[in-house]
């Protein structure tokens, strides 16, 4: 019996999905365990190194250009912001309420790349958009 082709994006989506589940999961405990600034604070001590490990072991280029590294490094200051917010949300709040608000940055990604970046439109993306705030509702009540 041979096993389907997977597509390198849903494989590793999946992984994505899993691992962050389990690192809200976590991090929710973390944050009722010490206090949650330094829980996000030891999250990234530890994610840090094992993302420069990743690239030390593979074949990523180390070129930095100006504009990558000032868009990564903004990139940064918008993660470590919405890590911090998520562990002093999870100190005191629903790990059902705080994750799934959490996870729906797709639809501020997908916003931005429509109204900003040229996305097309379509009744089908706006469906996707509007589903998706009516689950925050639904899971916010």
């Amino acid at each position: 019996m041979e096993f389907p082709e997977i597509d390198s994006a849903v494989f590793f989506g999946s992984i994505t999905m899993v691992a962050w589940g389990i690192w809200v999961v976590l991090g929710n405990a973390a944050s009722e365990s010490i206090d949650p600034r330094t829980a996000a604070a030891i999250t990234y001590l530890v994610a840090g190194p094992l993302a420069l490990g990743y690239i030390l072991v593979s074949d990523a280029s180390l070129a930095i250009t100006a504009r990558g590294g000032l868009l990564a490094g903004t990139a940064g200051l918008f993660t470590g912001t919405g890590l911090i917010s998520m562990y002093i949300g999870l100190s005191g709040g629903s790990t059902t309420v705080i994750s799934t608000l959490g996870a729906m940055y797709f639809v501020v990604a997908a916003l931005i790349g429509m109204v900003i970046l040229g996305d097309e439109v379509t009744i089908t993306r706006f469906a996707g958009i509007a589903f998706a705030v009516i689950g925050i509702i639904l899971v916010t009540r």
